[in-house]
């Protein structure tokens, strides 16, 4: 039997998602709490791997057994066995060729930016941070040249395991809710850290240091070494899967509020 399922997290205290010798990541305490319902071992799929301290709404998941319990155990039974910062959202029983990662069809990521010149306190570790003021939009009009299929080498890390570099970005959007950046990406697929370099690269050209059509020149030349720094993974957000009405998974996707100015 394959189960899907719907996971949110907070990433800030997490290696990342994928796991590792030391332990400390998502799918290895996912896993664990898996397998104490389960009374047998379990692998995860998931759809996208996050790195260290990038949070999730709605990571979808696959495993398989041969264990049968009732739904409900995979999301309250597991989430008794799980942290605070992680959570099962739903369960779902999907066919054994439902696959978490390549029966996607786009994958939707948020970054939240906090834009005023003292740090975060409260939301630290939920948002980046940048103290210079910004140009929404100027960002914007930058961005526009991301859309459509292109090779997004300038802003792959060099550790980047994607067989290619060419993705199709469906959408981009930045907005501003009181002192909070919004940007928001669909594409089919993301290279290591594109976004975070994406994110910085705008940066750059919000607080006046490049010129719009920069953005685009760094997207052509193809190459890391002209786009900005990586930019935090505190305001990451993997918001949620689009996959065909075939497999009638939940269609939660809720999008956080463009801000999270009411906490600050």
């Amino acid at each position: 039997m394959r189960i899907a399922l719907g996971i949110e997290y907070v990433g800030s205290s997490f290696s990342g998602w994928q796991s590792q010798l030391h332990r400390n990541t998502v799918q290895d305490v996912l896993e664990h709490a898996l397998e104490i319902i389960a009374g047998a071992a379990i692998r995860t799929i998931c759809a996208g791997r996050t790195d260290a301290g990038v949070h999730a709404i709605e990571q979808v998941i696959h495993f398989d057994t041969d264990v049968v319990r009732p739904l409900t155990a995979w999301v309250r039974g597991v989430n008794a066995h799980l942290p605070r910062s992680i959570a099962v959202r739903w369960a779902h029983v999907v066919p054994n060729d439902f696959h978490a990662r390549f029966s996607a069809q786009a994958r939707r990521y948020r970054y939240l930016l906090l834009n005023r010149p003292v740090r975060p306190a409260i939301m630290s570790g939920l948002v980046g941070w940048h103290h210079l003021p910004l140009a929404t939009d100027v960002m914007a009009s930058a961005a526009v040249c991301l859309l459509g299929e292109h090779d997004f080498s300038a802003f792959r890390a060099a550790a980047c395991q994607a067989k290619s570099p060419i993705k199709m970005m469906k959408h981009v959007s930045i907005t501003k809710h009181h002192d909070v950046i919004t940007f928001d990406f669909v594409a089919n697929a993301f290279l290591h850290h594109m976004i975070r370099n994406i994110v910085g690269s705008l940066v750059y050209v919000g607080k006046g240091e490049r010129d719009p059509a920069w953005l685009a020149e760094v997207l052509a030349s193809r190459s890391r070494q002209f786009a900005a720094p990586t930019f935090d993974a505190a305001g990451l957000y993997f918001v949620s899967v689009d996959y065909g009405p075939d497999w009638q998974l939940p269609q939660e996707h809720r999008m956080m509020n463009p801000s999270l100015a009411i906490l600050l």
